[in-house]
């Protein structure tokens, strides 16, 4: 039931490492992400294509699923969909407390070259999590982006 009150993910935000190396999932998303998994856990996996994490809730579990039968459909008997479920499906549960901090493992700090500071940026279905540098790195695409994200860096990381 929750997932049907769920809106997407939308805007921008900004979290300094904290205390005990620990990040705190801003209030836009985490109201967001409370809802679509019917609680406190994020999901995060690599973006394939960028240097960053992509964030979701749990309902994004029936997504998925549709998601491979569609391209199982498309690319025919070729396919080979363990694989592509392994690449789906294999994204991290991360708990956060009612605060929205949680830790970042280390397997994803390194997949998306985190460092001190993160930034999410809304897109629908799921969020990315940016290292602000890497962020600074991409095409003109992503000028707003950049543009908020190195105003949240300006005002001392105070993005919410």
């Amino acid at each position: 039931m929750a997932a049907l009150l769920f809106g997407g993910y939308s805007g921008q935000a900004f979290s300094p490492l904290g205390e005990k190396g620990r990040f705190v999932l801003p209030p836009l998303f985490r109201n967001a992400v409370k809802k679509s998994s019917d609680g406190k856990v994020l999901c995060l996996d690599k973006h394939p294509r960028f240097t960053c994490l992509v964030g979701f809730g749990l309902s994004r579990q029936l997504e998925l699923e549709a998601q491979l039968d569609r391209e199982e459909d498309r690319a025919g008997p070729e396919f080979d969909r363990d694989t592509r479920a392994q690449q789906l499906f294999g994204f991290t549960r991360v708990p956060f407390d009612d605060s929205g901090r949680f830790v970042l493992p280390d397997h994803l700090r390194m997949l998306a070259n985190v460092d001190d500071a993160l930034f999410f940026q809304g897109g629908g279905r799921s969020f990315t999590i940016w290292n602000p540098a890497e962020l600074m790195k991409m095409d003109d695409g992503w000028a707003a982006a950049k543009a908020a994200c190195a105003q949240f860096q300006a005002e001392g990381g105070k993005g919410k």
